[in-house]
């Protein structure tokens, strides 16, 4: 048996879980008390005045980097999905503070999860999970499993697409900041919950035999 840890990417160094967290958390944590505390002010910055959000996104960004970074100085690995969220982040959210413009930051999970979704759907297409290259490691299944898994992925990163547009174009900030950290994130959740009778149908044991009753 590996002494690998079940979640660690195959050629990533294994890091405690406290640290994990910290460094994946951390950002959006901070991100939540600054604007909590910020969101009501302005703040006037060589003759241009700037909203709270926007202070909060431009200290939001170096934060992220500094942790992604530490994350892959002690892993030596991140997930592709951890690059594409930090190139969207430094590129909208920079677009957002230097036009002064929070829309730019609010349309980032849209384009997220077009993308994503839009990769897997191309997959699919060609007869391909490339859900299984993310997720493989961690989560070994039958062939029909990834392809069964990765069409209800596409349809739920369409439907958070939409469901991003309407959050931040029908609602305030403060509804869309807190839907984005906390109502996605118990989506997800309750959406992998949901896939247990295909985790469990078409799941492989880390010995490569297939599960009892599959």
């Amino acid at each position: 048996m590996s002494d690998k840890l079940p979640d660690t990417p195959e050629g990533a160094k294994p890091i405690n879980g406290t640290v994990k967290t910290i460094l994946e958390w951390g950002p959006l944590i901070a991100f939540l008390v600054a604007y909590t505390k910020l969101k009501d002010s302005v703040f006037t910055i060589g003759a241009t005045e700037y909203q709270g959000f926007i202070i909060v996104t431009a200290l939001f960004i170096p934060v992220l980097l500094v942790a992604t970074g530490l994350q892959w100085w002690l892993t030596k690995h991140l997930s592709k999905m951890q690059i594409v969220t930090v190139v969207m982040v430094v590129v909208f959210g920079g677009m957002s503070v230097w036009f002064n413009d929070e829309r730019f930051f609010k349309i980032k999970p849209t384009l997220i999860y077009l993308i994503l979704g839009s990769i897997l759907a191309f997959g699919l297409t060609r007869g391909k999970s490339y859900l299984q290259s993310l997720m493989g490691d961690v989560m070994p299944l039958e062939p029909e499993g990834w392809m069964i898994l990765t069409r209800r992925f596409v349809a739920l990163f369409f439907g958070f697409a939409v469901l991003n547009e309407i959050l931040w174009r029908g609602f305030s900030t403060d509804t869309w900041v807190w839907f984005k950290t906390f109502g996605f994130t118990g989506l997800i959740v309750v959406f992998m919950l949901s896939q247990a009778g295909v985790l469990s149908k078409y799941g492989i044991e880390e010995d490569g035999e297939e599960k009892d009753g599959a």
